[in-house]
């Protein structure tokens, strides 16, 4: 585990591409990501209908700021070793838009987030992640249609 003191230009890049996928999630800006994630980046486990790779993942930055037009990721905690980062984040937003069939509600939500990712070479290679979409549905006191 480091310290913001110690970090290496490899550490350092390797947070900075990590930073730089949340910020695409919050300033729902997909294009960021081609910066910042391999060209056959595995994303663990896929959402439904998600492609697989960069252009995956975009389809999902523009839902979530579909249904979250303010959406934000704030990263609480991230634990790095080199070609490792670990994040403990939580989502928050409005609930202006239709998510998973679920009509707009005008609620308040926030949910966590973990995700474990790997790097080489400076950009994301996997990502493990987690999400709490049982607490989010409670909070919008709706589940998706079965």
């Amino acid at each position: 585990m480091t310290t913001s003191t110690d970090f290496s230009p490899q550490l350092r890049a390797e947070r900075l591409a990590v930073e730089t996928l949340y910020r695409a999630f919050s300033e729902q800006t997909p294009d960021l990501v081609d910066a910042v994630l391999a060209s056959d980046w595995d994303d663990i486990p896929l959402a439904p209908g998600q492609a697989p790779g960069p252009a995956g993942v975009k389809t999902i930055i523009r839902m979530l700021g579909a249904a979250f037009p303010d959406v934000q990721i704030t990263v609480h905690d991230m634990v790095q070793q080199p070609g490792k980062v670990g994040v403990r984040a939580e989502i928050s937003g409005t609930h202006l838009g239709e998510l998973f069939g679920i009509a707009p509600t005008g609620k308040q939500v926030n949910f966590r987030l973990h995700e474990f990712h790997t790097l080489a070479g400076g950009v994301i290679t996997t990502t493990w992640h987690m999400e709490d979409w049982f607490g989010l549905f409670m909070q919008l006191g709706r589940f998706p249609p079965a």
